[in-house]
Order: structure tokens, then sequence, then C-alpha cells
């Protein structure tokens, strides 16, 4: 059989993961909206934003952006203390701008600076996380928001709390039929789609949704017990044609440039959408089968330039999304085509559809979801982690239950301080050997000297007795902080006053002989 080309290949799988990234998506934008305090129609333009603007200019082949749960409590505080939602709108495009600076000043490089066992523990939270906060909408209770990752809910409730108490007193069997028969499809059909003919372009997560709205209309006729009510159904805007999405846009009170909170609150969503979108393109970039590395400054500069759009025709911040990002390395999408087109399915989904939407259940996108958390959940990374020894692993354990218990954002700041903990004290283990024979003695540098290695270099010349022959050996090192070779100098100046005679060896050495010499005293180098 004749192999397709590249670009044809890539449409066939692209379209259809597309697709399944725009289900994903869509209820994820109303439930971040509605949980900021902002206008539905706002989150479903920053989807659409994302797809289309961030998708374009972004050099990321598989990320997909659009409005991010962890940014809800800012959004939240910032509608609120703000004059007006006009007023956060400047403040959203502002944040654009200065997201657009952060690039082009190179921030983006501080990414490379996360420790991979934080990384792989935000995307094992993520997964464990869709799983908990998803069961409860597969089961017909939507009391925290869908899209949530926080472990205190607006109900009073916690995740693990919720979770008894829907499968006590609020299950509602339409909803979970529903999904029980999708999960079960899902996980079937990923080993049973086949890999010849028209069937394996057919996305499962889309065979569930059109499952979930025939089954419960299904019930309505013939078991109406069991029907899902109109509260546990993806609940779009009704709009009538371009003119009436128009006619729902607001946009930036220019007048409020002065106010000083404005300015602060631009500052704070820049900088925390910023960590958002470069760790989730990181993580992305670990879950791309062809291992393919994004661009971080251009990512910056994608999403500062999709900021400054949402925010002027009415949109929310967005962000790089680890959920959506996920469905679409899953749905096995290969460019950023997927990206693109599921912005422009929703966008026309909201002008030629959104009655059909609406009868989409709750229950059949969880099922999607938890599916999707499963994957990036899976037993066999924990096992992974612990093999690879307890730097890595405890890292990576915190990371999850602090992300479980606390937000994804403050999460992930109590990962990385445990994950720089770990590097800081990989650091501090001894740095420098030290052995003596008689006469002779070897200080042996075993890898790079830095600045905290001081005190652990003056400590072992110091121990060097009178009379001695000393080899000090920097052959294994690349680099020797200045401090260091000043600590060097000052022994071999001492050296001639304590009878003992000094050899360097080592190509950093030779590189830094003029500061590694003794004035009145020949240094040999071996």
């Amino acid at each position: 059989m004749p192999r397709l080309p590249e670009s044809s290949a890539s449409w066939r799988q692209d379209v259809p993961a597309s697709i399944v990234v725009a289900l994903v998506a869509l209820p994820l934008c109303l439930g971040v909206a509605l949980a900021s305090g902002a206008p539905l129609m706002s989150g479903l333009i920053a989807g659409i934003v994302g797809g289309i603007v961030v998708g374009a200019l972004s050099k990321s082949p598989l990320s997909v952006s659009g409005p991010a749960a962890g940014l809800t409590v800012i959004v939240l505080a910032a509608i609120q203390s703000l004059p007006s939602f006009e007023a956060f709108l400047l403040a959203v495009v502002l944040a654009g701008m200065m997201q657009m600076v952060f690039a082009l000043t190179k921030t983006g490089v501080l990414s490379e600076f996360i420790p991979s066992s934080v990384i792989t523990g935000m995307l094992a939270a993520i997964g464990l996380i869709l799983i908990l906060k998803q069961i409860p909408h597969a089961i017909g209770y939507d009391g925290d928001y869908e899209g949530s990752f926080a472990f205190l809910q607006p109900d009073g409730r916690n995740t693990f709390s919720t979770l008894w108490y829907v499968l006590q007193e609020k299950m509602v069997w339409g909803a979970a039929i529903i999904a029980a028969i999708s999960i079960a499809f899902l996980f079937w059909w990923d080993k049973a789609r086949p890999s010849e003919g028209p069937l394996r372009f057919v996305p499962g997560p889309l065979v569930v949704v059109v499952f979930g709205v025939a089954a419960n209309s299904i019930f309505a006729n013939v078991a109406p017990a069991l029907e899902i009510n109109v509260s546990h159904l993806v609940q779009v805007p009704v709009v009538e044609g371009l003119g009436g999405v128009v006619g729902l846009l607001s946009f930036p009170d220019l007048g409020q440039i002065s106010n000083p909170l404005v300015w602060t609150t631009a500052l704070t969503l820049a900088l925390v959408a910023s960590l958002e979108s470069l760790l989730s393109v990181k993580a992305i970039d670990q879950l791309d089968p062809q291992r393919r590395t994004t661009d971080k400054n251009r990512e910056l500069f994608a999403q500062g330039g999709g900021n400054l759009l949402s925010g002027m025709i009415g949109g929310l911040p967005v962000t790089s999304v680890i959920v959506r990002s996920s469905a679409n390395v899953d749905s096995g999408a290969t460019s950023n085509k997927s990206t693109i087109m599921h912005g422009l399915w929703l966008l026309l989904s909201l002008l030629l559809i959104p009655a059909v939407l609406n009868l989409i259940p709750l229950a059949s996108l969880a099922a999607v979801l938890i599916a999707t958390g499963y994957k990036l959940t899976k037993p066999v990374l924990f096992r992974q982690k612990l093999k690879q020894g307890w730097s890595q692993f405890v890292p990576f354990t915190v990371t999850v239950g602090a992300i479980l218990l606390t937000d994804l954002l403050t999460g992930i700041v109590i990962g990385l301080g445990v994950g720089f903990a770990f590097v800081i004290a990989r650091n501090f283990r001894p740095a420098i050997s030290y052995v003596c024979e008689g006469r002779d003695c070897l200080v042996r540098a075993r890898r790079n000297l830095y600045f905290m290695h001081k005190v652990e270099l003056q400590t072992v010349l110091d121990r060097v007795p009178d009379g001695s022959d000393v080899l000090i050996d920097l052959s294994s090192t690349e680099f020797v902080d200045i401090d260091n070779i000043d600590i060097i100098n000052d022994f071999i100046r001492s050296a001639e006053f304590r009878d003992i005679k000094v050899v360097v060896r080592g190509d950093l050495a030779e590189r830094t002989a003029p500061r590694i010499r003794a004035p009145r005293q020949e240094v040999v180098y071996a």
C-alpha cells in the first residue's frame, strides 16, 4: 500500500484530534468563566483565541491554549476589586503586552531549570485530579465547576468528601449509566481500534458524545426517571449568527489606564500565566511521541499575543492548558493544525449549532476526561520514579500530593521547592576526595567546583601535613569558581613555608595557569 504524503497523513490525524479537543474544551471554557465570575461568553472567546491565534503563533506542535483553572482565583478577585469587567479586560491586554516583552528578553529559558521530577509529578497529579473531579460529573453532581483543580470547593466540601457525598446521596442513575458505558467503550476502543480502514480515523470521544445525546433522548421517551436534567448538560449561550456573537462582546476600558490596580492585576496575570504556560509546554514536550522541543520564548510571545487579542474582544486570559493538550496528544494529533482547528470548531459550533451542543451530557465529557486522566497517572509511572531513586521519587510524590491537597499553582510551587532542595543537596555531597600515604597526598575534585564548595576545599587543604608532596587533581572539572581558585592559590603561596611541593593536574589548571601559581615556587602541571 503506498504511503500517504506526510502533510496528508497529518491532516488525517489532526482533524479527528481537533474535534476531540473541541469537545473537551467546550465545558472547560464555560466552567472556568463561571468560576471566575465572568460572562460565559468570555470563556468561549478565550478558548477560540487560544486555539486559532496562539495555535498559529506558537511553535509548539501539540500544546493547546485557553482559559485556565489555575487563574480563576486571581481573575475572580480582580473582577471583584476593579471598577468594571471592562477594566479587567484592559489588565488582560496589558498582561499580554508584558508577556511579549518577557519573550523578547528571553525569559522563557527559565523553564529549562525546572526539575523533571516536578514536571512528571504535575502530570500525574493532573491525571488524578481529572479522575477525582470528574467522577461527580459522571454520576450527575455538579457542585464544583467543570475544570476545577482546587482541593477546597465553593460548596464547602473538598475533593474527597464530595466523592463520598455523591456516592451516598446525589447519584443520577441516567448519568452514571452513560458514563460507565462510555468509559468502558473508550478503554476498549484504545485496544480494538483498527489500524487500517476508515474506522481508524473515528475518535472514541466523538462516539461517546453521540452515544450520550442519543441515550439521554431514549431515556426521555422510554424511562423518564433516568433522563438527565438540563443542569447536567452543556450550557452554551445561544446566539443567532455572527451578529448575536458581536452583540455579546465586551471591550477594554482604556480610561482605566492610570489605575494602579489595573497594572498590578496585569503584572500578576502576566507572571502566573507565563509560569503555567511554560510548565505546561515543557510537560507536553515530554508527552510528545516525537520528543520535539518547543521554543519557550516563542511560546511566551504567542501567549502574549493571545492575551492581547482576548482582552481586546472580551475574553478571559489564556494559558497553555495541560488537560486540553493531553487530550490532543492522546487523540493522535501530530501538529498545531489540530490546535487551530479546535478553535475553529468552537467558533463554528457557537455560531451554527449552539442548541445541539446543549444536548450533550456532562457525564459523556466526564468519561473522556477520566480516560485521559488515567493515561497521565498510570501506576507504572510511580514505579518508574521509585526505581530512579529517592531524589526523583520524593519531589515527584510531594508535587502530586501538594497539587491534590491545594491547587495547581500552589502545588507546583511546593514541588519546585522540594525539587530544588534535592538539587542543592546533591551539589552539597562531597565534591573533593582526600587521601594521604606517607609523604604523598592527593586532593581530587570529583566534579566542577562552585562557590558552595569553598568550605569543603578549604577544610581539605587545611588537612595537608607539612612536608608533603601534594597532587591537586582538577582533571575531572570543566569549571572552577574564582573563589576556589583563590583558595588554591593561597595554599600554593603558603606551601613553600611548610615544605610542601604542589603539583596541579588537569586541562583546567593549564587554562587557569596565570592564577594557579605561587610567586616564588614553580608549579608543575602533569
